[in-house]
């Protein structure tokens, strides 16, 4: 691999996705062992009613909240994939605009995406309206998710592969979902950091899905060059490349092994 090939996959915004699945890794550890910590001292609510100083939980709200607000404008510190809504983003290709999907997706892509979702987080609310999980658990799932969105950015995306099918996070259909979804379990939770984060979250989903519906053509490749892989500076995609090419690499040692 050349020099300038390593940079290329290593861009600033890739790098800014870097620091955010360490940072989130790591405040999902801490909250972790705080939650079991609380739970051996008998704590009534775990991590919600714990000895966390109160500036430490301001500032983590302020990172969750700088982080949502910097979506809602454009922003040299974002993917594309969650700034292509914006018109400066919007560079047009000349093509008639026809339809509303991307290359191998499905018309009903983006509904299973929410029908999974919805499953997936019922579950969750009853374990807790059974009383079978608390409110520090769905903390913790909460952080879980955080982590699973930047693993789905760079390595790799289960909505992208199974249901999406679109090319990369530049095409994203649902790229500013992700937050309202890192959310989710909070909705539960009767307190201001948690609601308001949540309440954010649903505003930056409604704002995208307003842009989308009176602006399709910016989403699309066939319609906004900006999203084409010869303007792309990110190179997120290469993560997963690198990743996909290393397990092919690795099945193939083994198998040779095994015979």
């Amino acid at each position: 691999m050349t020099e300038n090939n390593s940079r290329k996959k290593f861009s600033r915004i890739s790098i800014i996705h870097y620091w955010k699945l360490v940072f989130r890794s790591c405040l999902f550890i801490a909250a972790f062992v705080i939650y079991i910590l609380d739970k051996s001292k008998g704590v009534t609510k775990p991590l919600i009613r714990s000895d966390i100083p109160a500036p430490i939980i301001v500032a983590i709200w302020w990172i969750f909240i700088i982080e949502l607000f910097l979506r809602f404008f454009p922003s040299s510190l974002e993917s594309m994939g969650c700034q292509k809504q914006f018109r400066r983003n919007y560079i047009p290709t000349g093509n008639e605009f026809k339809q509303l999907l991307n290359p191998g997706e499905s018309k009903h892509s983006t509904l299973i995406v929410i029908l999974s979702w919805l499953l997936l987080n019922g579950a969750i609310f009853s374990l807790f309206f059974t009383e079978i999980i608390d409110e520090g658990i769905l903390i913790l799932i909460s952080l879980a998710y955080s982590v699973c969105d930047m693993i789905c950015i760079l390595f790799f995306c289960p909505f992208q592969e199974w249901m999406m099918k679109n090319k990369c996070c530049g095409s994203c259909r649902i790229y500013n979902w992700d937050y309202i979804m890192m959310f989710t379990p909070l909705i539960l939770i009767r307190n201001f950091y948690a609601l308001s984060l949540f309440a954010l979250s649903l505003a930056l989903l409604i704002k995208w899905e307003i842009d989308f519906k009176f602006h399709p053509e910016r989403f699309y490749e066939n319609s906004n060059s900006s999203l084409s892989c010869k303007n792309c500076k990110e190179k997120l995609c290469s993560h997963k490349k690198s990743l996909r090419l290393f397990l092919i690499k690795r099945n193939e040692l083994l198998k040779k092994i095994i015979k």
